[in-house]
């Protein structure tokens, strides 16, 4: 520690013999940099502070209805952010008239970059409370330009909406236009394809499947009916078999004839409802049962009509009689032929129906290809349908929330603050500059004495000349002043501290000047040449 105090000292007193080139540099710096700042263009702040608003009464209202263009808050973080963007620079220089100083591309982008580095555009958080500052040195350009970024950023926000509604309109428009195009293809399509396949499609009565058992159930009551004809047709046979001529005894064929047809048409008509019933039902249903003992007993009662007609008939026969010539054996002829033609047109209907399933059995491979591409058309025109009602849908929201917006803005601005300019420039900061000033001229002279002392060193200790030489230092004489001298040097030192205390004088007028806004130091400084 004290070695490091004799080298300070050391270091102060080589310091010392060169004060003189410390306050003459001192002094130069000083009065150069003082002028220089005198010299400084002044700097005119001008400011304005806008509010935006983001409470819409119509938003909430039209949730769900219309289309949400984005959160205001994501508008106004947009709008902000591009804000100083180049075509909004640009826009500023037509607005400023300042594109007129460029007339080369360079010189425009030099200017932009210029611009951008003096404006000044602060937020106040979720206050949504925003100032811009521009500094220029001409108090009317700087409120001239901060007028011209109130007015582009007033007007991006409803800008920007309109040109994303409108690019947004157009293009669900021509999606609309596109689907119904498509929708119209396929549509022709699908039509084409059921005439080339009529015969193969599912109609009101259903599908391939459906058909086809329909068809097997027709063809069961066909088959039904064919074996209840072919059964009344046996019957016919057999009495027409056992038939003879009768007379007196037996009853007349009139009689005969009524009383058996009528109980034929009931039974026919009975067997017809039970066949329909046992489509619906089991064999075990009431009313099935019911029905087989109707029939049953109507069998019964003809069986025994014609019993008693044919035991009549042998009592009353009457040997040489033609039985053709009997009216009861022609009845029941004449009953036979219309039994046999009725099995014939029964039996037509079964071969037609048995013809039919055998086509629908073999088309099977056909009908399930052609039920798998009308699924295929219908899934893919529904896909389109679906699509287009979508869209539609969302084309009628674009064009309820563009109304919404143009009547009432989801963004307002309120000017809280105009574009203004104080009278007292905002810059440059001449008081701390010119500290700075005496600062840096203190310390530059300190500096240069400070390497002429260590450029021409002295010896004024005997450790010193010893550790320079590494000889052994045997004594030293030390100086005799003569009272000249001293008178001198006592000279010099006030004249050191009159040239410091006049360098500090000279700062006090300075900042005196500064501080009061008298012109007197520019005029200084242009009397100087410092212009």
């Amino acid at each position: 520690m004290h070695d490091l105090i004799r080298q300070l000292l050391r270091y102060a007193r080589e310091t010392w013999r060169f004060r003189w080139w410390l306050l003459g540099i001192s002094w130069l710096v000083c009065l150069i940099g003082w002028a220089v700042v005198a010299r400084l263009p002044d700097q005119f702040q001008a400011t304005a502070r806008v509010y935006v608003d983001t409470q819409s009464v119509l938003a909430p209202l039209l949730s769900g209805l219309a289309i949400q263009t984005g959160s205001p808050e994501r508008k106004i973080l947009l709008m902000t952010r591009t804000l100083l963007s180049q075509p909004n620079m640009e826009k500023l220089l037509r607005m400023t008239d300042l594109d007129l100083k460029a007339k080369t591309p360079g010189q425009q982008e030099e200017l932009i970059e210029g611009l951008r580095k003096k404006i000044r555009f602060d937020g106040a958080g979720r206050e949504n409370l925003y100032t811009i500052g521009f500094v220029d040195p001409s108090p009317e350009m700087a409120k001239l330009v901060v007028k011209s970024l109130l007015t582009i950023f007033m007007e991006s926000n409803l800008g920007e909406v309109r040109k994303e509604q409108d690019s947004a309109s157009q293009f669900v428009e021509q999606q609309v236009q596109d689907y119904e195009r498509r929708m119209t293809e396929a549509e022709a399509n699908l039509t084409r394809f059921k005439q080339q396949n009529i015969g193969y499609l599912r109609g009101e009565g259903g599908g391939y499947y459906e058909n086809l058992k329909t068809m097997q159930g027709k063809l069961e009551g066909a088959e039904l009916d064919l074996k209840v004809e072919q059964d009344r047709l046996d019957i016919l046979r057999k009495q027409l078999a056992g038939e003879t001529p009768s007379f007196g005894i037996a009853p007349t064929p009139t009689e005969v004839t009524a009383n058996t047809q009528e109980i034929d048409r009931r039974i026919e008509l009975s067997q017809v409802k039970l066949d329909e019933l046992l489509l619906r039902y089991t064999d075990r249903h009431p009313d099935v049962v019911t029905l087989r003992r109707t029939i049953d007993d109507l069998k019964a009662q003809r069986k025994s009509l014609v019993a008693q007609v044919q035991k009549g008939a042998a009592n009353a026969q009457t040997p040489g009689v033609d039985v053709n010539n009997n009216p009861v054996f022609q009845q029941m002829r004449l009953s036979m032929s219309r039994a046999e033609a009725e099995v014939a047109a029964k039996q037509a209907v079964v071969n037609e129906y048995r013809d039919r399933i055998r086509e629908l059995e073999q088309a099977v491979d056909r009908v399930l290809k052609v039920e798998a591409e009308q699924a295929q058309l219908n899934r893919d025109y529904q896909v389109l349908k679906k699509n287009h009602d979508e869209l539609v849908a969302r084309l009628e929201a674009a064009r309820l929330a563009r109304k919404a917006d143009t009547r009432s803005e989801s963004v307002r601005f309120r000017v809280i603050d105009p574009p203004r300019v104080p009278a007292t420039p905002a810059a440059p900061n001449r008081p701390l500059l010119s500290s700075a000033v005496l600062g840096g001229g203190l310390l530059a002279g300190f500096a240069i004495a400070f390497l002429l002392g260590q450029v021409r060193p002295t010896f004024d200790e005997r450790n010193v000349l010893n550790e320079a030489t590494g000889l052994p230092v045997l004594g030293s004489v030390d100086m005799v002043w003569t009272t000249q001298q001293i008178r001198a040097r006592q000279r010099r030192n006030v004249s050191f501290l009159l040239a410091l205390a006049g360098l500090v004088g000279v700062f006090g007028l300075v900042m005196t000047v500064h501080l009061t806004g008298s012109d007197i130091v520019p005029r200084f400084a242009a009397a100087i040449g410092l212009s």
